[in-house]
């Protein structure tokens, strides 16, 4: 509370009444802000050192300072300072357990910043932070993945584009698969960290300041790379906040498709795997169930990080140049973005981790749906014959199939010359042909499903995932 007993306001100098308790409680942010105060504290420090170099403040009142927001940083920790309902965001808050402790010395801090700096400085501090904790979580989803594919090279199952059986591969392929999807995820979240690291305090409200301090020397106390470039545009820009939704958005994405796979794998269907105790739920009236939950939830989930980029790229949109209040809303989407990711990551983790895949069950459907005829096209293309014949004698090839209740597999030469006369030059060489493992260990080229290839991506992916934790890690 300020003096007289009024509530605290950082802007109330030029006004006779106070708001509105409509205005009161639509302004209001401190409920959800406040987790920006350890960084706003970081930032506080890292100003009151450069108003010492201006010469704003003495060696003695920067003591005093720095000793008082350690003590402030210490109580919020503790949760023996908190907001109260009259602060009207973190920043007034903080300002006021400052003057509790300094009284008018506290005060002097203000100077040469605004909340239009600190607010973008706080939430860029914020999410370069947790950015670094959600790519450690990405990194185990991986890393995850990664076992099972491993463990899984040379295991066979139905390659499927429109949810149809289309050719055998490596199911160690399809978990890999997912794995290269995340590492884009994090590579894109590495290079936002690169345009995020600019630092906006030192522009003021919008103009910057006539005193003399010292905008680069805070960033790179800050860990930024630069100051901004353009007072104007340093407190304008969200383009990082947004920047990093769609980051999360597409992460939320590439869940969601994991999520799908594994919700189809688990069920009795395709029974592909089986699911631990631990990462699945029973009905509560069928007890033979057992629920996929982990993988629907972040399929779900997905829908709450694409709404939270759209909600900000709608509020963005006819934002005139500099701070406007509608900035407010930015802060709300980035916070669960960062909770959701945080939340739903691990569970997905472990799922993967602990889910028992079903050989047998992928090695003998494999074949299914005459999925090795494109190796006897090829085949065929191999000694001379043009794709288009080729494609054509097997697709007859198959309907014959379907008409005789038969499968590829268990053709003779002599029913194959039935086909075409290309089969019958072929020979056995036709029929040797028709081999999941074989199948599998042609395709050898650079990105295909030939269980070495397999071998040759997850060493090629431990050295980008062992760089990825590096780098979460601060190493």
């Amino acid at each position: 509370m300020a003096e007289g007993g009024k509530p605290m306001r950082l802007w109330g100098g030029r006004f006779e009444g106070g708001p509105a308790d409509a205005l009161t409680r639509l302004s209001v942010s401190v409920q959800f802000d406040w987790r920006l105060a350890p960084y706003d504290l970081l930032a506080s420090r890292a100003h009151a050192r450069v108003l010492h170099r201006a010469g704003l403040l003495d060696a003695a009142e920067l003591e005093r300072m720095l000793g008082a927001l350690d003590d402030l940083e210490q109580a919020c920790r503790s949760g023996a300072f908190r907001p109260a309902v009259a602060d009207e965001d973190v920043h007034t808050a903080l300002e006021r357990g400052l003057l509790e402790r300094l009284g008018s010395l506290g005060g002097k801090l203000r100077a040469g910043r605004s909340r239009n700096d600190q607010v973008a400085t706080d939430l860029r501090l914020y999410l370069r932070d947790h950015v670094r904790h959600i790519v450690s979580r990405l990194v185990e989803l991986e890393t995850a993945l990664m076992s099972q594919a491993e463990q899984h090279a040379a295991t066979a199952a139905p390659g499927m584009t429109h949810l149809q059986h289309a050719q055998p591969v490596s199911f160690g392929h399809q978990l890999l698969a997912h794995v290269h999807a995340i590492a884009r995820d994090v590579d894109r979240l590495r290079d936002w960290d690169r345009r995020a690291a600019v630092s906006p305090l030192g522009a003021g409200a919008l103009a910057g300041s006539s005193l003399p301090l010292d905008p680069q020397a805070v960033a790179a106390e800050l860990g930024f790379d630069s100051a901004a470039a353009n007072s104007m545009d340093a407190v304008a820009d969200r383009d990082f906040a947004a920047e990093f939704l769609f980051c999360a958005a597409m992460i939320g994405v590439h869940l969601s498709r994991l999520g799908e796979e594994i919700v189809l794998w688990a069920s009795q269907e395709f029974r592909w795997i089986e699911m631990d105790d631990a990462y699945s739920t029973g009905s509560s009236i069928m007890p033979q169930k057992k629920n996929p939950d982990v993988a629907e939830l972040a399929r779900g989930k997905s829908g709450r990080l694409i709404g939270g980029l759209t909600a900000l790229l709608t509020t963005l949109k006819g934002l005139p140049l500099t701070y406007n209040r509608d900035l407010q809303e930015d802060k709300e989407p980035v916070f669960d973005a960062v909770d959701t990711l945080l939340l739903v990551l691990p569970a997905v983790s472990g799922l993967v981790a602990t889910m028992r895949v079903n050989t047998a069950r992928l090695e003998a459907s494999a074949p299914d749906g005459f999925a090795l005829a494109t190796d006897l096209a090829e085949l065929l293309v191999r000694r001379g014959v043009p794709f288009r014949d080729a494609h054509e004698a097997v697709g007859h090839l198959v309907v014959w199939c379907q008409v005789n209740d038969t499968i590829l597999e268990r053709l003779t030469e002599a029913d194959l010359a039935k086909i075409s006369p290309h089969f019958a030059e072929a020979g056995a060489e036709a029929l040797a042909v028709l081999n999941v493992q074989g199948a599998l260990a042609a395709r050898k080229a650079h990105g295909g499903t030939a269980p070495d290839r397999v071998r040759d991506q997850l060493v090629a992916l431990r050295e980008t995932v062992d760089g990825q934790a590096a780098w979460a890690s601060g190493s």
